[in-house]
């Protein structure tokens, strides 16, 4: 009698832990139950992915939903809907939110609002203050959360920890990896004087490459004497990569696309909507940042997805907020860089994938494996798209990629067996569920 699954992936390009070769995939229950040849076995639904290459699905482990506090930008529906139209599976978002998420309660809260009204799979960081160090430990290991997320700079009110002896009580409270913004926030406040009224192109200029350094320094050095694991996230200057390979026995880096893709060169064209925190710096960052990925340096991709609406970026600078749209454009930009032979297909797959997972320690999540969650993302490699901000799903809807033409894109996302997104529309209404994690179980 042949073999029933709830789903069968027909006849696509599969890359998992092995390799790439063209495989069926069953799924049953929501997880993966099978893999090969399943031509004689049935299925409740059987999509054709022939021409397309299935992914496992990809996690962007730093996005900021706005949600609560600020829905005029976004919100976890929209926000988590903009995931999955770009191919995201999996998102782990942000605390600055307001009220701020540094308490069971607000944990809870977002969970709750998350479940079944998001789109795809979700975690959520908890701020690390001098106010909640002592309940950290039990923080980290709540349902839906990611781990302790910490801003040395660039932050306001309390969940700015901008003292050695603030990050040494958090991390010495830590068992799991914490992720930290890292820019030293004395030498931005020492340097406000170098921002330029109406130049967004001083914004580097302002927040330099010493700011990037000096505060990274200062972490990796607390986090071994605390004998702690960190994640620094957005590297974004030359001179942090060697600092980092020295650094693998604790620390963990974090890649963005935007600046691995844009330069100080694009302050001319886009003003504001590339001021980001780190800034997007000259071009030698991102040639050197590309090394860095060369070399095993840079541990995953994050899109730092930081939403706000196009009058609120129009104000002049200084007075215009940092951040951009990035989880839906995220696949697509990088998978651009694939064909163009930047990085290889597979070393994508383990910076979006395999590398979260195994770095904030995901249960049953990163792998096409037998076991796992059916999540996947399907894409077409050889397909050409223009990414526009029509296509933009956020509630802010734009994005600093308007205009290019890409090659790859994004063609489906399935979550934990189900089709959410095929071919530009959402077709499953929203079954989001918080992730798992080995260390919280």
């Amino acid at each position: 009698m042949a073999q029933t699954y709830d789903l069968i992936l027909a006849g696509g390009e599969v890359v998992n832990q092995d390799g790439a070769g063209a495989r069926d995939i069953g799924v049953t229950a929501g997880r993966i139950a099978a893999i090969g040849d399943l031509s004689q076995a049935s299925a409740g639904e059987r999509i054709d992915c022939r021409g397309l290459t299935v992914l496992p699905g990809v996690i962007d482990t730093q996005v900021h939903f706005r949600e609560p506090g600020a829905t005029h930008k976004e919100d976890l529906e929209t926000g988590s809907r903009a995931a999955v139209m770009g191919g995201v599976t999996c998102v782990f978002e942000m605390p600055n939110t307001n009220p701020l998420t540094t308490s069971a309660a607000a944990l809870a809260d977002k969970v709750k609002r998350g479940t079944h009204r998001m789109h795809c799979d979700f975690a959520f960081w908890v701020g690390g203050t001098h106010d909640n160090v002592r309940d950290i430990p039990e923080l980290e290991r709540l349902p839906g959360a990611a781990g302790i997320k910490v801003f040395m700079g660039s932050s306001t009110g309390s969940l700015l920890v901008a003292d050695d002896d603030g990050v040494a009580a958090i991390l010495g409270a830590t068992r799991r990896r914490a992720a930290f913004h890292s820019e030293d926030e004395t030498r931005l406040e020492a340097r406000k004087h170098l921002r330029v009224e109406g130049d967004p192109a001083s914004h580097p200029v302002w927040r330099d490459e010493m700011t990037a350094l000096r505060c990274t320094e200062r972490l990796i050095r607390i986090a071994r004497a605390q004998r702690a694991a960190i994640h620094v996230l957005h590297i974004s200057t030359e001179e942090e990569l060697a600092l980092l390979a020295g650094a693998k026995d604790v620390a963990s880096a974090e890649v963005t696309p935007h600046h691995l893709t844009l330069t100080a060169d694009d302050y001319a064209r886009l003003g504001t909507k590339l001021q980001m925190n780190p800034p997007v710096r000259a071009a030698r960052h991102r040639a050197a940042l590309w090394r860095g990925l060369a070399e095993g340096v840079l541990d995953i991709l994050g899109s730092d997805h930081a939403p706000h609406t196009l009058e609120e970026k129009a104000k002049p600078y200084p007075a215009s907020p940092s951040g951009m749209t990035g989880v839906q454009t995220l696949v697509p930009v990088m998978l651009d860089h694939v064909a163009a032979g930047r990085l290889s297909l597979t070393r994508f797959v383990d910076m979006t994938s395999a590398g979260s997972a195994r770095l904030f320690g995901l249960a049953r999540k990163g792998r096409i494996a037998v076991g796992y969650d059916g999540d996947f993302t399907i894409v077409d490699l050889k397909r050409r798209e223009t990414i526009r901000d029509a296509w933009i799903a956020s509630r802010s809807q734009w994005t600093p990629h308007d205009g290019p033409e890409v090659t790859g894109w994004p063609v489906g996302t399935i979550v934990r067996g189900a089709r959410v997104m095929w071919q530009g529309d959402l077709v499953t209404p929203a079954s989001g569920e918080p992730a798992r994690f080995v260390q919280a179980l």
